[in-house]
This record gives C-alpha cells, sequence and structure tokens, in this order.
C-alpha cells in the first residue's frame, strides 16, 4: 500500500510521457520521410498529454511543488509562516474539490451527449475524465499534506519533505 500511495502518479505519467513520444515520433517519420501521415496519432498524443497533465497537478501536491510565491509567505514572522503555509495548503483543498465537483457536471454532460472524437471515434468521456481523476487525486493529496502540516504544528517541527 505504501508503494501505491507513494508511486501512484508515476504509475500513469512515465508510460503516458513515453508512449506519447513514441507515437509523436512515429508521425514524424510517417509524415517527414513517407509523405504519409497517421491521422489517429495527433488526436491520441493530445489526449495523453491531457492525462498525463491531471497526473502531474496530483504528482506535485503529493510532492508539495507547486509554484508559489515565497516572499509572501516570508514577510510574516517565522512563528506565524507554518500557518500560513498550512492555509494555502487549505485553499488549494477547497480550490481542487471545487474543480473535481465542477468536472463531475462536466464529464456528465459530455457523458450524456454521446460525443465521439473525431479520428478515433472513441467517446469523449474517456477524455473528460482526467479532470476528474486528476482534481479527485489532487484533493486527496492535499488531505494528507494538511493532516502532515497539521502534525507537524501539534509536534513543533518542520514539515518533511516528501
Amino acid at each position: 500500500m505504501k508503494f501505491f500511495n507513494d508511486h501512484l502518479e508515476e504509475f500513469f505519467i512515465i508510460p503516458l510521457m513515453f508512449l506519447m513520444s513514441i507515437i509523436i515520433f512515429i508521425q514524424v517519420i510517417m509524415r517527414y520521410a513517407f509523405q504519409n501521415s497517421l491521422v489517429w496519432s495527433e488526436e491520441l498524443a493530445r489526449y495523453m498529454f491531457v492525462w498525463l497533465v491531471y497526473f502531474a497537478v496530483s504528482y506535485t501536491a503529493r510532492r508539495e511543488k507547486h509554484i508559489r510565491i515565497d516572499a509572501a509567505i516570508n514577510i510574516y514572522p517565522k512563528k506565524l509562516r507554518p500557518f500560513i503555509e498550512l492555509l494555502s495548503e487549505i485553499i488549494v483543498l477547497a480550490f481542487s474539490l471545487f474543480i473535481a465537483i465542477t468536472a463531475i457536471t462536466v464529464f456528465q454532460k459530455i457523458t450524456w451527449s454521446g460525443q465521439l472524437s473525431p479520428a478515433m471515434r472513441i467517446p469523449m468521456q474517456f477524455v473528460y475524465a482526467a479532470p476528474l481523476v486528476g482534481f479527485v487525486l489532487t484533493a486527496i493529496r492535499q488531505i494528507q499534506c494538511v493532516l502532515r502540516r497539521i502534525k507537524a504544528l501539534k509536534n513543533h517541527e518542520e514539515v518533511a519533505e516528501v
């Protein structure tokens, strides 16, 4: 279970990046060497990239590597900074939950519409599931981060690097 918790996002990100690179490479070879392109390759690479991005959002949440402005935190006294950082994590959690709930609505509409992708003719709900899955995972990772920060505050410790 620890392996699953520690490496879930990488389990998806690495193969997606690898396969996406291979598909694009083959498409370039086909287009320029053989003057014949694969109709589905760009669409598949685009959808794989969408999934990769949403897994990466969750990955950065787990690693606590989202972009933030340290100068804004550093203006506060050292004793107050852990509380400011906890507040920022809670705000990111709230945002993640909001996006996940919004993604449910969008996913339902796309599912009911029966829309298919232009080239591959796959149901678009598979593409529109990416933000839902990504932000649910991000919310879970943010909950873990908030709990870690609360534990560190209780024990008067620094938050450990993940």
